[in-house]
């Protein structure tokens, strides 16, 4: 089975807002380093879904042009978010251009897994090969971090409670630790929680210099 990984991403100045905290100390630089820590979230999970053996490809849903610059460099394609009409269009929009180029099953995968394994995803996906739709909830256990199909439409249900939407829908919750996909990052303690399990190198590297930065 021939899975691709469909990842959004948001415009820069859009995303994460909840995550200012971690860099609002830094003044006049705060805005561009807050970018920075959006896009190495953005970029460690795409090299771990882009090294999974599972995977046969990664594309991205993205109007930003660094984002897209980023995640090309690691091997990722992209496509320009035409619905423009918010999270679950433009994974529904992914997901179709995933199968245009020879998807057998796709998978929606969140931007913001920094501590996300290769070997995870390729045991989520193995699980979720045995069904014809599945997801990975959060470490929450109300959100979504893997939304997976092997037939027919993605269907995603984003939003608050989506892992609840999701088995509404027919998608069957997979069972495993995981952790570090399970592990999305949307507040400050999320943040330290995911540093904790081990982040990948560009989140740690920008982690290092922020908190080292005088404030």
């Amino acid at each position: 089975m021939e899975w691709w990984v469909v990842v959004p991403a948001k415009r820069l100045a859009e995303a994460k807002t909840r995550l200012t905290p971690v860099t609002a100390r830094l003044g006049p630089a705060a805005a561009g380093r807050h970018h920075e820590l959006v896009l190495a979230l953005l970029a460690d999970t795409v090299a771990a879904a882009v090294d999974c053996p599972a995977v046969a490809g990664v594309l991205v849903v993205t109007d930003d042009p660094r984002a897209a610059a980023v995640v090309t460099a690691l091997g990722a394609r992209t496509v320009r978010d035409e619905p423009g009409a918010g999270l679950n269009p433009a994974l529904a929009h992914g997901a179709l251009a995933a199968r245009a180029a020879g998807a057998d099953a796709v998978a929606a995968l969140n931007s913001d897994l920094p501590a996300l394994r290769p070997a995870e995803l390729a045991e989520a996906l193995a699980a979720a090969a045995g069904h014809r739709r599945s997801f990975v909830a959060d470490a929450d256990g109300t959100g979504t971090t893997l939304l997976c199909v092997t037939a027919g439409e993605l269907g995603p249900r984003y939003g608050p409670h989506s892992a609840a939407a999701h088995a509404a829908g027919g998608a069957v919750p997979l069972a495993g630790s995981w952790p570090g996909l399970r592990r999305d990052v949307d507040t400050p303690s999320d943040l330290r929680t995911a540093a904790a399990l081990g982040v990948g190198p560009r989140t740690g590297q920008l982690l290092d210099v922020t908190c080292r930065t005088p404030g």
